[in-house]
């Protein structure tokens, strides 16, 4: 049925694609539930990018079109990848909060020849799933292994313990983490999972604290979880001088922080973007960003969405303005560029990102609670899609 549907949709279009004057993007995006929020993040860092750049490329109007999946529900996120396609007719497929929409929205990508830029989703394997498929977010293997192996060397952090959500980027995250920082000397003392909806942080806690590991290292999503686990850790007394406590970017992102408070002090983290960072090309995006956003700060989400219309933009140009999946799949191979968060690039032959690693800490900067870089892992791509590579080439 899906394949009668496109093939029905392509010939309904064929006809006018010679005489198109708009290029249209869906975004089947989390716009409301516990999710609603990086959605809007990541749409705004979209918009922002439109608003500085304009919203023609190629002589041509960029529109975009959202839908509203609601949370982790990928066959919602299919469905309405298929509509958008089908009924919309639009050109390419972007957004993707999560990673079971983003893996369920790429079957569509791929029979419909549809590019697909993801702009969140962070599990390796989601790259996969479409050869129209690019990423502007980050890979949890980019990041964790990356921080896996600081920590057992540079840290020098012998002993960890796991807490993560128990779903593909949590999965991905804890593996990946694991696996470096045994790699590199270190021991993991034990190991929990969140449920992925609405988990009471309390109880596994409280077992870390049992346990009394040198370090416990944190995946959770981002949005609301990461300040509930903050007050959790604050409940049960973990003391950050006896404890040091590990993450990727959600657990201190800048709402998290706020609601934390001084518990949020020192927890060291790895990440691929902050907003505080001071380069003349992030300092003009959070700028042009506040404004667009009513007065927020950008975060990985907004980066995430920013950069991926860039990706777009500039594919267009090379295409001269040809939409088909192949033709744009092709330019996007290979792009480099300075982003908001430093040097990028998109892989030419995993179609991932390619960018750098920030090793950073919670501090007060006057009154105010931030993530201070005080290392940096220089253009890291993807281990987990370099493995692929090298097994691919064996065969």
């Amino acid at each position: 049925m899906l394949r009668i549907a496109f093939a029905v949709a392509a010939a309904f279009a064929a006809s006018a694609v010679s005489a198109q004057q708009t290029i249209k993007i869906g975004m089947p995006l989390t716009l409301s539930g516990q999710f609603a929020d990086a959605a809007n993040q990541m749409l705004n860092g979209a918009k922002t990018y439109m608003k500085m750049h304009g919203d023609t490329v190629a002589g041509k109007k960029i529109e975009l079109i959202t839908k509203d999946v609601g949370g982790p529900a990928p066959d919602v996120a299919k469905r309405l990848s298929q509509e958008l396609v089908v009924r919309d007719n639009v050109d390419i497929l972007a957004g993707y909060v999560l990673t079971p929409n983003a893996m369920a929205a790429g079957d569509v990508s791929s029979e419909a020849k549809k590019f697909m830029v993801v702009m969140n989703a962070a599990t390796s394997v989601v790259i996969t799933k479409s050869p129209y498929m690019i990423r502007t977010s980050v890979t949890l293997p980019q990041v964790m292994e990356t921080f896996g192996t600081w920590a057992a060397t540079k840290g020098g952090i012998k002993q960890s313990y796991t807490m993560v959500t128990d779903y593909g980027p949590g999965h991905d995250s804890e593996t990946a983490f694991t696996s470096a920082f045994k790699a590199a000397g270190g021991n993991i003392a034990g190991a929990v999972r969140f449920p992925v909806a609405n988990p009471d942080f309390s109880a596994f806690v409280q077992r870390a604290k049992d346990i009394g590991p040198e370090s416990i290292f944190i995946f959770i999503p981002g949005g609301a979880q990461p300040a509930a686990l903050g007050k959790a850790m604050a409940e049960r007394g973990i003391d950050k001088k006896k404890t040091k406590v590990l993450g990727s970017g959600e657990t201190t992102a800048e709402a998290a922080l706020k609601s934390m408070g001084d518990t949020a002090l020192d927890i060291i983290t790895a990440w691929h973007y902050d907003y505080m960072d001071k380069n003349p090309l992030n300092q003009k995006f959070v700028k042009e960003y506040q404004a667009v956003s009513g007065g927020r700060n950008p975060d990985f989400f907004s980066i995430g969405g920013y950069d991926g219309m860039h990706a777009i933009y500039e594919a267009l140009k090379k295409t001269k303005g040809k939409t088909d999946g192949d033709s744009l799949i092709a330019a996007a191979k290979g792009l480099k560029w300075d982003s908001p968060r430093g040097p990028m690039m998109i892989d030419p032959e995993t179609r991932d990102v390619v960018q750098n690693v920030y090793i950073r800490h919670v501090q007060k900067v006057g009154n105010e609670l931030v993530n201070v870089p005080f290392d940096m892992i220089p253009m890291v791509k993807d281990p987990a899609g370099e493995r692929r590579k090298k097994e691919a080439a064996k065969k």
